[in-house]
C-alpha cells in the first residue's frame, strides 16, 4: 500500500504517521527516538494554555525540544479563546513548532473539571470560537484532537468536526473511542469513516492500532488521511519503521536483535538526560540532579522496553530503587545478557 503525503494547512508531511500525545511519555526524548525510526510527525504532551500565559516555568519547560523532532505540534488545552490565542502566540514565537493543536479529547478529571479537554465536545460553539481565535493569532496550521463523544449516548463527533472545519481548523485528529471508555474496548473505525466522508479537511485516525499491520488496515477501512500511534509505540519505536515499510509497499522486518534493543534503550536514556539538563533553569533548587531525574522519568518506559524478556521481573521489583542511569543500564544488561543470541519481535 503506497501512502500519499499529508497536507495540513500547507504543511507537507511526507510520512502521515504520528506519535500520539501521551502524558508522561511523549517528551522530547521519546519523540527524537521515534523520529529516528521513521515517525512522521509529533505532538507535545498536553500543556496548560493558562500555564503558558502565566509564565509557569514547569509549563514552559514542556515546550523544550531536541534536534530532529519535526514537524511538531504544540498540543495545549484550555477553554478561554483569548487565553488559548495568547498561548498559541507564545508557542509560535519559540520557533520550534510547525503546528498548533487544541486538545478536545483528554478525559482526565482535573482537566474536564475546568471545562477543558473532552468537556469541550459538549460545547462545539465554544470550541469553534477557540479555533477561530487561535487561527487569527498565529500563522501556523491549527488542528484539533478529539474523540467520538463523551459517551455512546452523546456521540457528536460530526457536530464537533463541523465546528472545527467552519472555524478554520486545518485538520482534525480523532481517537475512535468515547471519553467514558478512556483507552479500553474496541475502537470504532466505522465512525472514523463517517467523519472522513463528511469532512473536507484532513482527518487523522487514532485508536485500535496495536501493531504495524493495523495502520494500513485503518487507512483502508476508513479512508482517513493519516494515522496516529500511541501506546503501541511505548518501548517499541520499531513500530514506526514497520509501518513505513508497509505503507511504502514493502515488508516489515518484524524483529530486531537484542544488541539493537540495548543500543536503543541507551540512546533513549541519553536523550532523557540531555532533556533533564535542559530543565536546569526551570527546576527548583535542592531537587535531584539531571541524571537522577532522568532515571526516575525513564522508569515506566523501561518496563515497556523490557516486557516479555525472561528475568525482567527483577527490573519491576527493583524499579523504585533505580536512582541513576548507570543503575538503569546495569539492570538492562543483567537481563539482556541471557538473551544475546535472541531476536526481539515487534508485536
Amino acid at each position: 500500500m503506497n501512502m500519499e503525503p499529508l497536507d495540513i494547512g500547507g504543511l507537507n508531511i511526507e510520512m502521515p504517521v504520528a506519535l500520539a500525545p501521551m502524558a508522561g511519555y511523549t517528551n522530547a526524548a521519546f519523540r527524537t527516538i521515534c523520529h529516528q525510526f521513521g515517525c512522521g510527525f509529533f505532538f507535545t504532551e498536553v500543556i496548560n494554555a493558562a500555564g503558558i500565559t502565566h509564565g509557569s516555568k514547569r509549563t514552559l519547560f514542556m515546550l523544550e525540544t531536541l534536534a530532529g523532532e519535526t514537524p511538531l505540534a504544540g498540543h495545549m488545552y484550555g477553554s478561554d479563546p483569548a487565553v488559548m490565542a495568547d498561548a498559541a502566540r507564545t508557542i509560535e514565537d519559540t520557533g520550534r513548532f510547525q503546528l498548533i493543536d487544541i486538545n478536545c479529547g483528554c478525559p482526565v478529571r482535573k482537566i474536564v473539571a475546568k471545562h477543558c479537554g473532552v468537556a469541550l465536545m459538549a460545547d462545539p460553539a465554544r470550541l469553534g470560537r477557540i479555533v477561530a481565535s487561535v487561527k487569527k493569532a498565529v500563522s501556523l496550521p491549527v488542528t484539533v484532537k478529539t474523540r467520538l463523544g463523551l459517551s455512546e449516548d452523546r456521540h457528536n463527533v460530526l457536530e464537533v468536526a463541523k465546528a472545527v472545519e467552519e472555524s478554520g481548523g486545518d485538520a482534525i485528529h480523532i481517537h475512535s473511542r468515547y471519553a467514558s471508555k478512556q483507552h479500553s474496548g474496541p475502537a470504532d473505525w466505522d465512525a472514523l469513516a463517517e467523519v472522513k466522508t463528511a469532512c473536507s479537511i484532513p482527518v487523522v485516525g487514532n485508536g485500535g492500532i496495536d501493531g504495524a499491520e493495523d495502520a494500513p488496515r485503518m487507512l483502508k477501512h476508513t479512508g482517513v488521511d493519516g494515522v496516529m500511534i500511541g501506546r503501541a509505540s511505548i518501548g517499541n519505536p520499531w513500530v514506526f519503521k514497520d509501518v513505513a515499510a508497509l505503507l511504502g509497499g514493502g515488508e516489515p522486518e518484524g524483529r530486531h536483535s537484542v544488541q539493537e534493543h540495548r543500543k536503543t534503550i541507551q540512546a533513549h536514556v541519553e536523550a532523557v538526560v540531555k532533556l533533564k539538563e535542559r530543565e536546569q533553569p526551570f527546576r527548583k533548587r535542592g531537587r535531584m540532579n539531571s541524571d537522577e531525574a532522568a532515571a526516575v522519568l525513564f522508569r515506566p518506559v523501561l518496563l515497556k522496553y523490557m516486557a516479555g524478556f525472561r528475568g525482567s521481573s527483577s527490573i519491576r521489583r527493583g524499579l523504585n530503587s533505580m536512582l541513576s542511569t548507570a543503575e538503569v543500564m546495569a539492570a538492562v544488561d543483567r537481563v539482556l545478557s541471557a538473551h544475546e543470541s535472541d531476536w526481539v519481535n515487534h508485536a
